[in-house]
């Protein structure tokens, strides 16, 4: 019989036990006739043709051998047993899948985050072609200046092709209420680079990214469906990009989310429409580094090559564009320049560098949930297993080989974490959704494709099969150990045996106790981390202060901006229960910051980066709103007007660095400028030290310059604006202020409290996920240790019973009970003390006012675990200690 009629069969077992019944019920009857007909009865027919017929049982076996795949009937027997068996046990069941559910979970959807942000490769044809063109000496970045990458692209690199592209963002407002978009700048190859198609019109070619290039627009195909419903006649239409009407060109192809991963583009124009947005010269700008190149290998080319090509291009095209402003010293260390070529099969991704390391750190967490997941259900397993001795003492009893049982054991383990692994991807599929939450803002939205695709379903198969593995064989070989004697014996729960029997199950315990208060410690840590910064002293008072920024460009020439600053600013301030405001350039714990290097007379740095300090250009009245305290001299005021002498206010560290132990009050310093020096600015005011770029950082070293001395302000501003009251309202009010200096203004608001909270996003990814992951291991914990106390309790009635019964007091039994959980408990917290201490040091780059071995820490997790612990074997001790002793023997 053929492969496929056996595997056939073998789906349809009891169907064919009938025909084979119904063909040997049918040869015996041809043999009884046979028999009647040579002169036999039909008594002794029928007898003599069974009798020559064989055991039919074991014809019957041969049969069905012959007939079917017998490995496959075999297994589908022992999934119906096994099935049948947790149906008639919901509560293990239930317990087990549950606790296998959240292990599984927790492992897929950090996983899924990894693989999307990490593994997966681009969804772009031949994405092992794409190689990604670095910078070395000046910049490590990756990032070019568009003059730099004219002449890479105009020069022979063995890229083709090759495209750049920036990230930036549009206003698609018209006035009012700014509607921010998400833009990339993009090269004529772009499109061509990646293989894309477009869904509707044209995608942007060569053609369209030339000098005086007409303005046009690709939107993305979300976008296009978001924002235009999914029109067909979109092409030809216009869409304001910060003023400037583009015409739309086409749509790409769905799917398509760009080069940077976990970022995605909704409108793409080409980068020579620069100039219409930024102005003139935009686009020979030697110092703005802002464009990143990729190319595809040309045709035998590998990647060592490529990066020999454009190591040799390299010395030329830095020469072609050096910065004249610069000076000497760095315009030496500019010409060293080197491009390198590095696989970008997976594309770039910021939001990767950020979160790899967070995501791995997590990675080990939740396999440690999976380690106390697997020994929980191992524990239920061994409990389980000594109730059914008896059973599997008959079976083995009438023959049944112990290979053959631990199988079918080990069947029912498989089960189990098959069932884990579905519920756990349904766990996943949550988990995933509240990761991305975590990670994203409103104004730093995360595009993932966050699918659960064939290496995710790989993944959790294989982990589904290792828990099954860990959890299911011990069990299943303990439980074909058993003595068919001892066993089946009516008082078979002996003391000794009982304790024998079940030592392994305190060891997982102990195990669970010790991964637990790992997991714990972790928490602590971060979430103290995430505290610290949270109540950090940042040098200024967040709360109640609302940040408007605002966008003149729509309406105002260069020559008008400085009056219109200062006419809004004004009206601002008269806008009842605002209780101060001001102007600047830069926002604290923004995602922009601006550095210069500062001289000092007498003093001498003894590196570049000493003599670097941040910049900052603000309004009179923004250390009052921004709640700085000034430890000496003023705040800027009307005095300091455009052709006054420069005024600066400086931080402390500031004036440590350049002016030492000297009052800096009254004295100057300049600003490098080329090889030249900036004017003098005169040292005003000195305020105290506050956080510029992050709350890390230990000190800012920050310069603030009186904006009211700018002779070249632009279009932009952001005013601070400290009220009381809901700054959600009150952002109303200001929109209606300012549409009243002109229409065309267009705003945007939050509160300085959010764009804080906002820098701290992997700090609370962190300290969330550990504090969930060390709750649900402390729950696993508490579970399995009530299991293997109860169990213990119940295996011990006869013991506990007879000292009852000779006068111990109910006192006593408690304390015993409670003694042995505290012994299991006891070496487990010592195991795990060591162990975190040991693993403290993966997560210091995480930490933040605490030390990995941060004593406070550590006894509270101890203090927490104990707890738990005693809750858990209270129940057990208290029901021995109410035990009837006349009840308990009389079982014996």
């Amino acid at each position: 019989m053929s492969w496929f009629r056996r595997l056939v069969n073998s789906g349809r077992s009891a169907r064919i036990s009938r025909d084979i019944d119904r063909e040997m019920e049918f040869h015996i009857a041809e043999r009884a006739d046979e028999l009647r007909a040579a002169g036999l009865s039909e008594p002794q027919a029928m007898l003599e043709a069974r009798r020559r017929f064989g055991n039919r049982g074991i014809q019957k076996e041969r049969t069905r051998d012959a007939d079917i795949v017998v490995w496959l009937d075999s297994l589908a027997a022992d999934v119906r047993y096994a099935l049948r068996a947790l149906r008639r046990s919901p509560a293990f069941a239930a317990v087990a899948v549950a606790s296998l559910a959240l292990g599984i979970g927790a492992n897929t959807a950090i996983f899924t985050l990894i693989d999307a942000l990490v593994l997966r490769t681009l969804p772009v044809p031949h994405p092992d072609e794409l190689v990604q063109v670095t910078l070395g000496g000046t910049d490590g970045s990756g990032y070019f200046t568009n003059p730099l990458w004219e002449q890479l692209r105009d020069r022979q690199t063995g890229l083709a092709p090759v495209a750049a592209f920036g990230e930036t963002d549009f206003d698609i407002s018209e006035g009012g209420a700014a509607r921010r978009v998400r833009g990339a700048w993009v090269s004529g190859e772009y499109f061509a680079l990646f293989g894309v198609q477009p869904a509707l019109g044209r995608v942007l070619a060569p053609a369209d990214d030339v000098r005086g290039c007409p303005p046009v627009a690709v939107l993305s195909h979300d976008f296009w469906r978001a924002s235009y419903g999914g029109a067909s006649d979109v092409v030809g239409r216009t869409i304001p990009l910060d003023g400037h009407r583009f015409e739309i060109v086409g749509v790409a192809a769905p799917g398509f989310r760009g080069p940077e991963v976990g970022w995605e583009a909704q409108v793409h124009v080409p980068i020579c429409s620069k100039t219409l947005l930024s102005g003139e010269g935009a686009l020979d700008q030697r110092s703005a580094w802002w464009l990143r190149v990729m190319g595809r290998r040309a045709p035998g080319l590998g990647t060592p090559q490529v990066a020999a090509r454009l190591a040799a291009i390299a010395p030329a095209s830095y020469a072609a564009t050096l910065p004249d402003e610069w000076p000497e010293e760095h315009r030496r260390q500019y010409l060293q320049g080197e491009f390198g070529a590095v696989p970008a099969a997976s594309g770039m991704s910021a939001l990767r560098e950020r979160y790899g390391g967070a995501l791995t750190t997590l990675m080990g967490a939740v396999g440690l949930v999976l380690l106390i997941a697997c020994a929980n259900v191992a524990n239920l397993l061994l409990a389980r297993g000594a109730a059914r001795e008896r059973e599997v003492a008959i079976r083995l009893a009438v023959g049944a080989a112990r290979p053959r049982l631990v199988r079918q054991l080990l069947t029912e383990s498989a089960i189990l974490a098959l069932l884990g692994a579905a519920a756990g991807l349904l766990v996943a599929r949550w988990g995933t959704s509240g990761l991305v939450a975590l990670i994203a803002t409103e104004d730093v939205p995360v595009a993932l494709d966050l699918a659960i695709d064939r290496t995710v379903l790989g993944f959790t198969a294989a982990v589904a099969a290792l828990t099954a593995t860990l959890f299911g064989l011990v069990p299943a070989w303990r439980a074909t150990r058993v003595s068919p004697q001892t066993a089946m014996r009516a008082g078979g729960r002996g003391i000794a045996e009982g304790h024998r029997r079940f030592t392994i199950g305190r060891g997982l315990v102990v195990a669970q106790v010790a991964l637990s208060l790992v997991l714990l410690v972790g928490a602590g840590l971060l979430v103290g981390s995430l505290r610290n910064l949270r109540t950090l002293d940042a040098g200024f008072r967040p709360d109640g202060v609302l940040l408007v920024r605002l966008d003149m460009s729509r309406v105002a020439s260069a020559d008008a901006y400085r009056g219109m600053h200062r006419e809004l600013l004004e009206r601002v301030r008269a806008v009842p229960g605002i209780r101060s405001a001001s102007a600047s350039d830069l926002t604290p714990i923004g995602r922009s910051s601006r550095n210069d290097v500062v001289l000092v007379e007498g003093f001498e740095p003894s590196t570049m980066e000493e003599s670097l300090a941040w910049f900052n250009e603000v309004s009179d009245g923004y250390f009052a709103t921004m709640d700085m305290r000034l430890l000496a001299g003023r705040d800027f005021d009307a005095s300091d007007a455009p052709g006054a002498p420069r005024a600066a206010v400086i931080s402390e560290s500031v004036a440590r660095r350049f002016f030492r132990d000297a009052t800096p009050l009254g004295r100057q310093f300049r600003t490098q400028v080329g090889d030249g020096r900036s004017d003098p600015y005169t040292v005003v005011g000195v305020v105290e030290e506050a956080k510029y770029r992050n709350l890390r950082e230990t000190e800012s070293g920050t310069i603030f310059l009186a904006a009211s001395q700018d002779t070249t302000p632009g279009p932009s501003a952001t005013l601070e604006i400290r009220a009381d009251g809901d700054l959600a309202a009150l952002g109303r009010d200001i929109q209606s202020v300012v549409a009243g200096v002109h229409p065309a203004i267009t705003i945007e608001t939050r509160t300085l409290a959010r764009q804080v909270a906002s820098s701290l996003r992997r700090e609370r990814m962190l300290a969330v996920l550990s504090a969930l992951f060390g709750g649900v291991a402390l729950l696993l914990s508490m579970l399995g240790l009530y299991g293997v106390m109860a169990y213990a309790v119940a295996r011990r009635r006869n013991e506990i019973g007879v000292r009852i019964a000779l006068g111990a007091d109910r006192g006593r039994v408690l304390r015993l009970v409670l003694g042995d959980a505290g012994r299991v408990v006891a070496a487990g917290v010592v195991i795990g003390v060591a162990s975190a201490m040991a693993l403290g040091t993966l997560v210091r780059s995480f930490l933040f006012g605490v030390e990995p071995t941060e004593p406070a820490v550590l006894a509270l997790a101890v203090a927490l675990l104990a707890s738990v612990a005693i809750v858990a074997g209270l129940v057990p001790a208290v029901r021995a200690a109410r035990m009837d002793p006349v009840a308990a023997l009389r079982e014996e």
